[in-house]
């Protein structure tokens, strides 16, 4: 029997929504990126984590009429035993800060009622670049070379699109443990080794502070991402903490307002959070941190280090991600 039919027959028939009531209370963290008319525009660059704005839209009006969307600040209130979720709660946020999520997401939340979080990486924001894998991913996904020689001497050829990706990958691994200045000069030098022109973007790639404080006005949050996405786990100490103090106080200059929500960038090695960055994102001042991890958040769950459910491409497939998810299956 077609797998997608049973999983249709089973949400149309309520059968998981009625099992979910027993499951416990919870509120599942959906993790987006970018939304676009057309992804493939930007296939070099972005990659896999573009929606299209068809897509989204559905999956937006597909959450509101079968779940509840609530802000974040609820969700900590509800972790600090000082509030009640509705049934079936969700929270829908944004990683690194894109146009888009102002020229188009905004567009569609707005009209539906859906309150978002959106979590900036700032460099990225006040020198309009995109973030640091995009232009890794470009580079080698254009480079006219026949290889990538590591620094260690392993040579890795670029026979395929398949070949590009795995050495883009392991230049991730490098440039992850970077922050600041060491990976602006990573980056640059790697570019210039693979020959790579700087991406030719037909938009403007990330959001302008006026834009930002524009999705604080429709209702929305601003959290902090980061100032230059590195993975948080794998920087030293002092990078971590200015990574985190950096940025929220940077933010919170733009906006005139407090921000206490952070997002832990996952550019390449796990884990990207451990044990010394949630305690140095509460000595900061934050009230919640969202990782990668996937699954549902729980009322004894730390506040800062907070699960999510990764969206998929179509809508059946983001309802079916859901009613698992509250069902307490990880997906």
């Amino acid at each position: 029997m077609d797998k997608v039919w049973i999983k249709k027959s089973l949400i149309g028939m309520g059968a998981m929504r009625l099992a979910s009531r027993f499951a416990g209370d919870g509120v599942a963290i959906i993790m987006y990126h970018s939304v676009m008319k057309d992804p493939t525009a930007e296939q070099t660059t972005l990659g896999g984590i573009i929606h299209s704005s068809e897509v989204f839209r559905a999956q937006m009006e597909v959450i509101v009429r079968h779940f509840h969307v609530v802000h974040l600040d609820d969700v900590v209130l509800f972790l600090n035993g000082k509030k009640t979720l509705p049934p079936r709660a969700v929270v829908v946020t944004f990683d690194d800060g894109y146009a888009d999520n102002y020229q188009v997401a905004n567009d569609i939340l707005s009209p539906l009622g859906i309150p978002a979080v959106f979590y900036v990486t700032v460099d990225c924001i006040d020198k309009q670049h995109l973030p640091w894998p995009s232009l890794l991913r470009y580079a080698f996904l254009t480079s006219k070379q026949k290889c990538w020689t590591e620094g260690d001497g392993q040579v890795w050829p670029f026979a395929s699109t398949e070949d590009r990706i795995r050495a883009f990958d392991r230049a991730s691994e490098h440039c992850s443990r970077l922050a600041g200045i060491p990976q602006d000069q990573f980056v640059r030098s790697l570019t210039e080794q693979l020959g790579a022109e700087p991406p030719r973007l037909l938009r403007r790639p990330m959001m302008t502070w006026d834009e930002v404080r524009g999705l604080a006005r429709n209702g929305h949050t601003v959290g902090s991402h980061t100032m230059t996405h590195p993975n948080m786990a794998h920087v030293n100490e002092n990078d971590a903490r200015a990574e985190l103090a950096e940025s929220k106080c940077r933010i919170e200059k733009e906006l005139g307002t407090s921000v206490v929500h952070f997002s832990y960038p996952c550019p390449a090695l796990q884990p990207h959070w451990i044990s010394r960055t949630v305690s140095a994102s509460r000595e900061i001042g934050y009230q919640t941190a969202v990782t990668t991890n996937g699954g549902m958040v729980r009322r004894r769950d730390n506040p800062l280090s907070l699960r999510r459910i990764r969206p998929t491409k179509t809508v059946d497939g983001l309802r079916w991600n859901l009613e698992c998810a509250f069902l307490g299956r990880t997906v």
